[in-house]
């Protein structure tokens, strides 16, 4: 579904994906096995980005504006996530 998302409105957004949990390894195998492409796919062992963001569990999407400002945080990927993409 975040696949098809970061595709379908490329040329107005870019979908970038976080991993931090589990291992690296891990996370490389998750792209490989589910062939994802389009997400800039991230690495944060840390977790300063879910602290900076205040996430709080997984799927979590957050809309940012171009200077890195939250527009918006769903759980998952929702329909009003789709809505604000296409009125911004």
């Amino acid at each position: 579904m975040v696949e098809q998302f970061a595709q379908r409105y490329a040329d107005q957004v870019r979908v970038v994906g976080m991993g931090t949990q589990d291992s690296f390894g891990l996370a490389e195998q998750f792209v490989a096995r589910t062939g994802t492409e389009t997400p800039l796919m991230t690495w944060d062992e840390t977790f300063a980005t879910w602290d900076f963001y205040q996430v709080r569990g997984q799927p979590t999407a957050i809309l940012l504006d171009p200077a890195g400002m939250p527009l918006g945080q769903w759980f998952g990927l929702t329909q009003e996530m789709v809505t604000l993409v296409e009125n911004y």
